[in-house]
């Protein structure tokens, strides 16, 4: 890690075929963020088909390839990371005005990791109530959508995300931050797409993520886990 960057935050979004979120995402980081505090934004892409790679590149990300598997990617992406905090976003998650303040104040407060509360783009009453659970500080409220920072130093203890896990990355790594960090939710919320819930139907997908969670806590291999996921919420 680059000694000069000690006090800075790197960014870290997974992307694959998110040319229609990217450009939007990296001006909105622009604009609710301070420069001096943003050491990099590294955008790496698991092999997209469309035009990602080009827009992350005009819109003055660092991209970085990699083999396809979100775990694999951000882990890739920490590799490479010369900052000491790292923040990992969603393509299609827009982090609230001043997070890089609100980050830097937790992490000078003690905390070694922590995440956003979170808001989905949609008026569905029954995704408001799901995401207002995102303020409660603890594990069962947690997931990839509500990004996540953590110092480098604790990622590289923790030897970063299990890339077994090709879904469900994001929770079982947070359940270690858990057991080893000072956890913070901080105040403000990403927006997240709700893309998923529109194309497939909120009820449907709560149902399977909600199932996903009981099989991780019964033992569930990471790849029954994926296995579940890809026949009934990537099966057309």
């Amino acid at each position: 890690m680059n000694t000069a960057a000690l006090q800075q935050i790197s960014i870290i979004i997974p992307a694959l075929n998110e040319g229609r979120m990217i450009a939007s995402l990296l001006n909105h980081l622009k604009q609710n963020s301070s420069q001096k505090n943003i050491l990099e934004v590294l955008v790496v892409d698991g092999g997209s088909s469309d035009n990602t790679v080009q827009k992350a590149h005009a819109h003055g990300a660092t991209v970085i390839a990699s083999k396809r598997g979100r775990a694999i990617q951000m882990n890739q992406g920490a590799k490479k990371a010369q900052g000491s905090i790292l923040y990992f976003l969603h393509a299609d998650t827009l982090p609230p005005k001043n997070f890089d303040q609100k980050i830097m104040e937790a992490v000078a407060q003690g905390y070694q990791s922590g995440c956003f509360r979170m808001q989905f783009d949609s008026k569905n009453p029954f995704l408001r109530f799901f995401a207002y659970l995102s303020r409660i500080n603890h594990t069962l409220c947690r997931g990839g959508d509500q990004s996540l920072f953590v110092t480098t130093a604790v990622f590289e203890a923790e030897k970063g995300f299990n890339e077994a896990y090709f879904i469900y990355e994001d929770s079982e790594f947070i359940r270690r931050l858990y057991k080893t960090t000072k956890f913070k939710v901080l105040d403000g919320a990403v927006i997240t797409s709700a893309r998923k819930y529109r194309e497939k139907g909120w009820l449907k997908v709560q149902f399977h993520f909600a199932m996903i969670h009981l099989k991780y806590h019964l033992g569930t291999t990471p790849e029954e886990l994926y296995s579940y996921y890809k026949k009934r919420l990537l099966t057309k």
